[in-house]
Order: C-alpha cells, then structure tokens, then sequence
C-alpha cells in the first residue's frame, strides 16, 4: 500500500494548519496543489466551525443524554453565527429554530454553509429551515429515547439508528458521530471508538489508491472495513514517526478523501470545486 505517499500528503496538509496558526505569511507551503485548491484539515477537531460548536455547545453540556440532537442540529446548519443565535437546541424548539433562521434570511445574512447539503422534496414547499425543522429534526426528536445512545453501544450501531431517519444518510450521521463520541458517556466507552468510520465515495476511491488499484475498483462486503484497519493500523505506526499526533478512523477516512481530490489533480483528473483564497493580512 501506498503508506507513505498518503502520510506525506497528511504532513503537508497538517504543516499549513500550524504555519497558519503560528501566524506565518503566506504561502504555507511550496506544494502547488495544496497551495492553490482547499483541502479539509488532517485532524476534524482542528476545524474552525467544530472547534465553535464543541467549545460553545457540547463541552458545557458534556455527558447529558440528548447532546447527539445538537449535534445533529449543529451539522444540518453548520454555520456558527446561526447557532449562536439559535442558541443549544435540547430541549427542541422548533418555532425558534424557524424564526431565527428566517430573519437572518430576511436580512440577507448568511444561514448555512455549503459543506452538508440537504436536499429538501420537491413537493415540499416553504423554507430549507421549515423543512429541516418539520421533516428532519422533529422526528429525531420525538423519538430521542430509542435513538439517544446506550451503554454498551458502539459507534456503528448508532450510526445504523441515525440512519432510519430522513435525510441522515451515511455521510451526515458519521458527521454527528464524530462530535457526538467526544461528550457521550455512552459513545465515548464505545471499544469501535478509535477505529470506526462509514467509508464514503471519496474515501473508497482514496482507499483504491493507496493501494494501486483504479479508483472506481469496487470493494465486496467486509474487504473495505478489513483494508481499512490495516491502513489504520500501518498509517498510525507512520504517522509517530513523522511527528504527527495520532488520528482516528474517522479522521482516516476524511483524509482519504482529500488525498483522491488531490490524486485527481495531480494525475489531471479533475480539480477540487474550491480554490483556497489566503487571508488577506497573511498575504505579504
């Protein structure tokens, strides 16, 4: 496998983060492709919408049995100016979450961010926040008790009663996992903690990469989850080395996405949809 073209690509990654944040000009980097198109961070957690919504919304509520619903409210809208107004969602109230993202639509202010679309029905009609609201989160809601996570659960069985509900799909009810299992007792003691992750379209090309195969390669039921965990296992070891701080399977699984959005560039197959535009006050 292709161990170490993936872990040199996560240390260039991760050295823009902490250029950036050490304050340095820009660019962060002489690799072109880095420089030119945005990729994700290495580490999830090192985000700047998740850092806002664990310190704001989950670390004070740490422990209490309902935080996975603001988690799921928090990555449905995923934008921090709007939380902050909405304020933590448990105990839910619908008509608020409504009308605060209804005025800021009204005053043109922006609502959501793009990173996790929600399609809404076609015969649905009225707002995105009317239907997130009446369609998505009332719900999950009204059914906490059966969803809200147990001792003894694992991160996928969760995962798989997230996915009964409209719209959380796979990609979104790993979203919510991955803050969910830093502040839920239940999650947090889950022994699929460190390892798990819900591969997605991205992460199975990715995984096709590293190890030579083309990327569409499709894999049968249980070779992904088994590859997966010797990459974990043989990346983790590499990764020490390297200097950098371990990652989990979830962070795994986003960086082997990223690192086929930059095979595609690389190879000439495609460019990434976002160009990075720098701060300007970092740009000298």
């Amino acid at each position: 496998m292709r161990v170490m073209d993936l872990v040199l690509f996560m240390q260039k990654r991760h050295e823009i983060y902490v250029a950036r944040k050490d304050g340095d000009p820009w660019p962060w980097t002489d690799d072109p492709i880095l420089r030119e198109y945005r990729f994700c961070n290495v580490y999830r957690n090192l985000d700047k919408q998740t850092q806002l919504i664990h310190a704001n919304w989950l670390e004070p509520h740490k422990g209490e049995p309902d935080l996975w619903f603001a988690c799921v409210v928090a990555r449905l809208v995923n934008w921090w100016p709007t939380l902050e107004e909405v304020k933590y969602p448990v105990p839910w109230h619908p008509n608020h979450f409504k009308h605060v993202l209804a005025r800021r639509k009204d005053a043109g202010t922006k609502v959501f961010t793009g990173a996790y679309m929600v399609r809404a029905d076609a015969v649905v009609s009225g707002s995105k926040a009317d239907y997130l609201a009446d369609y998505v989160l009332n719900p999950l809601w009204a059914s906490r008790k059966d969803v809200r996570p147990k001792d003894g659960d694992t991160l996928a069985a969760f995962h798989s009663r997230l996915m009964t509900f409209r719209d959380m799909g796979s990609f979104m009810a790993a979203q919510v996992i991955a803050d969910a299992k830093f502040f839920d007792d239940a999650l947090q003691s889950a022994h699929d903690w460190e390892w798990w992750a819900a591969p997605g379209p991205g992460s199975l090309r990715g995984l096709n990469r590293v190890c030579h195969l083309p990327p569409d390669t499709p894999w049968k039921s249980g070779e992904w989850d088994r590859t997966f965990a010797k990459l974990l296992n043989d990346s983790r070891r590499t990764i020490v080395a390297a200097g950098l701080p371990l990652l989990t399977g979830q962070d795994l699984q986003n960086c082997l996405c990223e690192f086929d959005k930059y095979e595609r560039v690389r190879l000439g197959e495609g460019k990434p949809r976002s160009r990075y535009q720098p701060p300007k006050e970092q740009v000298r």
